[in-house]
């Protein structure tokens, strides 16, 4: 890899599959290279796919075919910025759709145990503008929602 610094996501013996999809789903992604095993390992076989290089809207990304001994969680995340509610549901429809789950204040869990958080720029503009009743109820608003609604951030932000 290129890049100095790079993101690696250990996966159950099904990074291509991950970076295939999200290759698919993001803009500015791809699969790059695809690194076999020279020899056995503790969860794979030699031949068998080690490790796959791609990128999640710009940023470098290793997927590691390490075995089932490493979940996901919350502690990491992508957070996209979405310019509206079509983008929102786009993406938060594909990651669910495709075997992920819902969660709560746009975040969301794809079929991997990757989090996600999908974030409309207006809600982000929202709880941090200098208005800070405006915030609170815009805050208050996204609290009662798993994907996040634009117009009831929009209509809570006015009051």
């Amino acid at each position: 890899m290129a890049s100095k610094n790079t993101i690696c996501l250990w996966y159950d013996n099904d990074a291509l599959d991950a970076a295939t999809f999200y290759a698919q789903t993001f803009p500015d992604s791809a699969v790059g290279a695809v690194h076999r095993a020279p020899g056995d390992y503790p969860a794979g076989q030699q031949g068998t796919i080690l490790m796959v290089e791609f990128t999640v809207m710009g940023i470098p990304c290793l997927g590691l075919n390490g075995g089932p001994g490493v979940q996901h969680n919350e502690a990491f995340s992508f957070q996209v910025a979405t310019n509206d509610q079509a983008e929102t549901d786009r993406l938060w429809n594909a990651i669910v759709g495709n075997g992920g789950q819902e969660k709560e204040c746009g975040w969301c869990r794809d079929r991997w145990g990757l989090s996600w958080q999908i974030t409309p720029r207006v809600l982000m503009d929202a709880v941090t503008g200098t208005d800070r009743a405006a915030a609170k109820r815009a805050f208050d608003a996204m609290l009662t929602m798993k994907k996040i609604d634009v117009a009831a951030i929009e209509a809570a932000r006015r009051g």
